[in-house]
């Protein structure tokens, strides 16, 4: 059976909606974040400004992360070695795993290898333990929970976006003696806002059910040790299990879920995407580690980070363009067409040396499609005011549509 005909015809479907996505080839610089050369398709090479990254402080460029992985590289080598089983446990994963744990004010921390397998494998095999499990989602949440509450089997319940009524309305309806989960995120990277944490705890305790929190925009960013949202609004004590990340705001690359003792035991024990992968790189590791422990002692960067957020938010209001004014880190800037956004993107790259990726569907809602902006304590005003003026010359020159009111489906 000859099945390039379908495939061309599925790529040429997603051109023609723009949806079809296109890789930037990006280098970063070491110490010089969030510069950056963009390796052009003529074969040139030209020094740009990102202002998309999800390294968020720019921990990764940090010279304490560095240094860990230069010493972990010269100690131990490249590679884990194997599975957490066969031979793939360091002293580095299990330093991390207790800052972690530490972190969080929980009793134990397990890695994984991405944010994305976190997410997978801990609702996956939660999901599939408990007898007659309904997970309840919110609207928004990302791909990885919901293919993990989907690959558990369990019953999934889906609540509109921070919406605690309708999540208290759908749990009343399940039988009360049934295992029930609470998934939702912190901070929701596309829109920017943040969830109702006591609110939904609230609910999940009248129900006796788990919760689980994805604070995988907020680790590092928010709370007085930089552990996310759930600490700085007091709440992280109520929370069954939290789930981050050390590829955005710790600067480098993995995932993990951190709980009660005996649930990440069992995690440990029983999660295939857990016992069958090869573990976290020892240097990975130590830097992450080392990204952490800076942080939890160096809130400055984060407050760096947050007047700069706050300045280019009234830079962009001022000019009009159509921002929404989020309560986090998160500047989306709604064009509401997807090869106007996609057109955009190339404007900023080719003749502002501006690079800021296009979000379409099906990441967010047709009509929503949007430059996602995550400004760092590396951003200067300089910086702010080139991307200001860029923007404003490329509205002026596309003739944008007046951006469509947000829509949470």
């Amino acid at each position: 059976m000859d099945c390039n005909p379908l495939f061309e015809a599925l790529l040429t479907e997603m051109k023609a909606d723009g949806r079809y996505r296109t890789f930037v080839e990006l280098e970063r610089i070491a110490g010089e974040f969030p510069r950056a050369l963009w390796h052009a398709p003529d074969g040139r090479s030209h020094p740009v400004t990102v202002w998309c990254s999800n390294d968020y402080l720019g921990m990764g460029q940090h010279p304490d992360v560095l240094a860990a992985m230069h010493r972990a590289l010269d100690r131990s080598g490249a590679g884990a070695g194997g599975t957490r089983n066969i031979s793939g446990t360091s002293r580095q994963h299990v330093r991390l795993e207790a800052e972690l744990a530490d972190l969080h004010g929980k009793e134990a921390a397990l890695l994984f290898t991405s944010g994305w397998i976190s997410n997978l494998a801990a609702l996956g095999t939660l999901g599939k333990l408990l007898p007659e499990c309904a997970i309840f989602s919110d609207a928004l949440n990302h791909n990885s929970i919901i293919e993990g509450s989907r690959r558990s089997g369990a019953d999934r319940f889906i609540f509109r976006h921070n919406d605690t009524a309708h999540l208290d309305q759908l749990m009343s309806a399940v039988a009360p003696e049934r295992p029930k989960i609470v998934a939702f995120e912190s901070v929701y990277s596309m829109d920017g806002d943040i969830a109702p944490i006591a609110e939904i705890c609230d609910i999940a305790e009248k129900h006796g059910a788990l919760t689980y929190l994805d604070e995988v925009h907020a680790v590092g960013l928010y709370g007085d040790d930089g552990a996310g949202i759930a600490e700085q609004q007091g709440v992280a004590g109520r929370l069954t299990l939290i789930e981050g990340t050390l590829a955005k705001a710790f600067g480098v690359m993995g995932g993990y879920v951190a709980g009660p003792a005996l649930l990440i035991d069992v995690i440990r024990s029983f999660a295939d995407s857990f016992i069958f992968s090869t573990s976290l790189c020892p240097h990975v590791a130590a830097g992450a580690l080392a990204a952490v422990q800076h942080l939890r002692k160096h809130p400055e960067d984060r407050l760096r980070q947050r007047a700069n957020v706050e300045k280019l938010k009234t830079m962009l209001l001022a000019a009009d363009m159509p921002v929404r004014d989020t309560p986090s880190h998160i500047i989306p800037l709604i064009i509401g067409e997807a090869h106007l956004c996609r057109q955009a993107s190339e404007l900023l790259l080719s003749q502002h040396d501006i690079y800021v990726q296009p979000i379409n569907h099906p990441t967010v809602a047709r009509g929503q499609e949007r430059l996602r902006i995550t400004p760092t304590p590396q951003h200067t005003e300089r910086h702010m005011r080139r991307l200001v003026d860029a923007l404003m010359s490329i509205r002026d020159r596309q003739n944008w549509p007046k951006a469509p009111a947000f829509q949470h489906l």
